[in-house]
């Protein structure tokens, strides 16, 4: 049964954590520095983006615009609830056998699709939000655009491990069948790997959330 960090204060770190130990090959203590891995992840037309909005002046933009973020928070926590939600709520159909895994492929693949679309329109929310506060704030939400379309093939890859590893460690459960109990532990260890990728999506929309509360 996987077991989650006893600090989780860095979500995207418990998401590969969780992935390493369902592969058996725990991660390197030592890890290049995010800027040299993003040289790696950037082609050159995100690259370019992405010099265009570090580079922008000051644009025009509404300012003095301090009123609460109430409406924003609220969003987040209803989004983060109902994705929530869904996943506790267990995959919709039965497996005709306990050796099939295809019903739990189809619960994952549905679940990452739920949270690419609602983080998705979050984010862009928050985005348009900041928009509209400052032209620091403005160019701010620019550059999360910029990060979040140039990054997009890295997480895809990333994630695009969690159905993989699932079904391997779906099977690696059932060879050892030494415990009758091993279908509930495997919808347990999917549970967690799903809230764990789901803390992962959500901290871009939590720190431009983080930024909204900042006095401007």
């Amino acid at each position: 049964m996987l077991h989650g960090s006893p600090s989780p204060g860095v979500a995207g770190s418990e998401l590969t954590r969780l992935l390493a130990r369902l592969a058996d090959a725990p991660p390197a203590d030592s890890r290049p520095a995010f800027a040299e891995r993003l040289g790696h992840w950037l082609s050159w037309t995100g690259a370019i983006s992405l010099s265009a909005a570090l580079d922008a002046g000051p644009a025009t933009s509404e300012r003095g615009r301090t009123r609460g973020v109430g409406a924003e928070e609220a969003e987040f926590q209803r989004v983060r609830a109902a994705l929530e939600a869904s996943i506790a709520a267990g995959a919709r159909e039965e497996p005709p056998h306990p050796t099939d895994f295809g019903p739990y492929r189809r619960h994952c693949i549905a679940q990452q699709q739920l949270m690419q679309e609602a983080v998705g329109a979050l984010r862009q929310r928050l985005r348009e939000t900041l928009s509209r506060r400052s032209p620091a704030l403005a160019r701010l939400a620019a550059i999360d655009g910029v990060m979040d379309q140039t990054l997009a093939a890295q997480e895809r890859s990333l994630l695009g491990l969690v159905p993989l590893r699932l079904q391997a460690h779906f099977e690696r459960l059932q060879r050892a069948d030494g415990d009758a109990g091993w279908p509930k532990a495997f919808r347990d260890d999917m549970n967690r790997l799903l809230r764990a990728e789901l803390a992962h999506r959500l901290l871009p929309a939590q720190g431009l959330l983080d930024t909204l509360r900042e006095p401007t």
